[in-house]
C-alpha cells in the first residue's frame, strides 16, 4: 500500500505555495542532456519555422536578436523531480516569431542542433506561453543550458523546452520526439505528474 497518494501536493515553497507533485526544491541549475553539448556558434546559428506546406521562415542570429524581446520570470520543473523557482530569462516570444506564419497545424515537432526532438501541441507555444530564450540570469545562455538559444515552455516539464533549438516544424499529426518515443509522456504537465506513458 502506498503511503503517499497520487494527489500528494509536494513540498511547500518558502512562501507557502506548493511545488508540483513529487518535486523537490533545487537552488542550483542541474545540467541534464540526452547527449553531448553541440558546438553551436552564433555566427552560423539559424532558427526556422517550417509550415505544414513546407514554407520556411528563417532568422539568423542578428535578425533574431533584433526582434522584440521580453524578460521572463518563471518556475521550471524537471521530470527528474527538481524544481527551480523564480528563474529569470530573456527571449523572443513564440507569438512574435509566429506573427507572419499562416498555418492550420495543431502540433509541432521541435528540432535541436545535435538531433534532439520533442513534440507539443501548437497551442502550448502561443498566447504568451513560450519563448526562444537567449539569456539566463542576465547573462548569455550558457551552452550546457541550451545556448545560444533554447525553447522555454515553463508550464510543461523541462524536456519540452528543447535546448539548442533549431527548427519548429508545424504538423497536422502529432509525432513523438526523442524522449516521448522512449516512454516519456506525450504532454508532460508537472501539475498532473505526467512523467511517463500512462501517467
Amino acid at each position: 500500500m502506498s503511503v503517499i497518494s497520487r494527489g500528494f501536493g509536494g513540498r511547500r515553497r518558502p512562501g507557502g505555495e506548493k511545488l508540483p507533485p513529487g518535486q523537490y526544491l533545487e537552488t542550483g541549475f542541474p545540467v541534464l542532456s540526452a547527449g553531448p553539448t553541440p558546438p553551436v556558434r552564433t555566427q552560423t546559428w539559424e532558427f526556422t519555422i517550417t509550415t505544414e506546406t513546407g514554407q520556411a521562415h528563417r532568422w539568423d542570429w542578428r535578425q533574431f536578436t533584433a526582434l522584440p524581446a521580453e524578460d521572463i520570470t518563471v518556475d521550471i520543473h524537471c521530470v527528474t523531480k527538481w524544481s527551480k523557482l523564480g528563474t529569470v530569462w530573456r527571449g523572443v516570444s513564440v507569438d512574435t516569431l509566429m506573427a507572419d506564419v499562416e498555418t492550420t497545424a495543431e502540433y509541432v515537432l521541435v528540432h535541436s542542433y545535435g538531433g534532439y526532438t520533442t513534440n507539443l501541441p501548437l497551442e502550448d507555444l502561443l498566447d504568451g506561453k513560450a519563448w526562444v530564450a537567449f539569456e539566463y540570469d542576465g547573462e548569455d545562455l550558457a551552452p550546457e543550458h541550451g545556448g545560444p538559444a533554447r525553447l522555454l515552455v515553463p508550464h510543461l516539464y523541462l524536456w519540452k523546452s528543447a535546448k539548442w533549438v533549431r527548427t519548429i516544424e508545424l504538423r497536422h499529426a502529432n509525432e513523438p520526439g526523442f524522449w516521448e518515443s522512449l516512454g516519456y509522456h506525450e504532454y508532460g504537465d508537472p501539475w498532473r505528474e505526467q512523467r511517463y506513458w500512462g501517467d
